[in-house]
């Protein structure tokens, strides 16, 4: 069983991380003022507004700022600014041992899930596929916060995901799986594979989404994934929205799917509202899960923090 990271209560300090792609000093301001006003203690690592052409800093900076967070033990979570690229590049620079034993809460989407699956390959730790620094701001939905805050700070098992009533689940291949959940954004899984830190979907479910490629592109992303055996490892696939993708050649996101995964006859749910959508459920990577596609349910089956 994956370990739980300590709930996230009242008054914690949360620490504040750039891995990826630089993000403004307004943006990251906001942000950190939104969290104080929720009552929160904020600490923000050395280089979080670092910016050195499309990364905040160099690979080694970037981890020693995350490794500092984990061994503080004065920090209850930790949030990322953004993802953007480059996070897979701190990985080789990770104490997965040290991690381990000082499991946190740490949160994000885009480029971070490829550290948050890494985090649970390596570290056993579950993450969240969730909000990011940028995040808290005026215009969040309040959907996406009570998402958040039910994952990290709730001891409810199992409780239930659900999207927004407007964006119903579709079911598109018939199944009833359970088994530990994994995935995130479908460009940065791609760009891991053939190395160590390739996602690992070996029984498990795995949840993908994308923003801003062609459909075309995504095709080709699907298809190395497919290639890679990630697919027929896999014993369920959940597919959460394609925002901002055009359709190319006539083909658009859902006739992709309908094309290219339905074939596969894995249990299909699609349509999760989740990571680049305006609305972001929460998903805890490693965390057992339930997806029942005929009822167009997904049950996380056990509580995802400890007392």
């Amino acid at each position: 069983m994956a370990i739980k990271p300590p709930q996230l209560k009242a008054g914690d300090t949360i620490g504040i991380v750039t891995l990826g792609s630089p993000l403004s000093a307004t943006v990251i301001n906001q942000g950190i003022t939104t969290l104080e006003n929720m009552g929160f203690s904020v600490l923000v690592a050395d280089h979080v507004y670092d910016s050195v052409g499309f990364l905040a800093g160099t690979p080694e900076q970037r981890a020693a700022d995350l490794m500092k967070m984990f061994e503080n033990k004065d920090v209850s979570c930790i949030l990322p600014t953004r993802g953007g690229v480059g996070v897979a590049g701190i990985l080789p620079f990770l104490d997965f041992s040290v991690i381990s034993k000082n499991p946190k809460i740490i949160s994000g989407y885009s480029d971070i899930t490829v550290l948050l699956n890494a985090l649970y390959e390596y570290s056993d730790l579950i993450t969240f596929q969730s909000l990011l620094l940028l995040d808290f701001n005026p215009q969040t939905p309040a959907y996406n916060f009570n998402q958040f805050f039910a994952a990290t700070s709730a001891l409810t098992a199992p409780w239930e995901i659900v999207n927004p009533p407007e964006i119903p689940l579709v079911n598109k291949v018939a199944g009833d799986v359970t088994g530990p959940i994994v995935g995130g954004n479908l460009t940065s899984f791609v760009g891991t594979l053939g190395t160590s830190f390739e996602i690992n979907t070996e029984g498990k479910i795995l949840c993908l989404e994308e923003t801003h490629e062609p459909i075309n592109t995504v095709y080709r992303y699907l298809s190395h994934l497919k290639l890679a055996g990630k697919f027929e490892d896999c014993i369920g696939i959940l597919m959460g929205e394609c925002t901002n993708c055009e359709p190319a050649y006539g083909v658009n996101y859902n006739e992709l799917i309908d094309e290219f995964l339905v074939p596969l006859g894995k249990p299909l749910m699609t349509n999760l509202a989740t990571a680049h959508g305006r609305f972001k459920a929460a998903i805890p990577i490693g965390a057992s899960v339930r997806m029942n596609t005929t009822e167009r349910k997904l049950t996380v089956t056990e509580a995802v923090v400890s007392p």
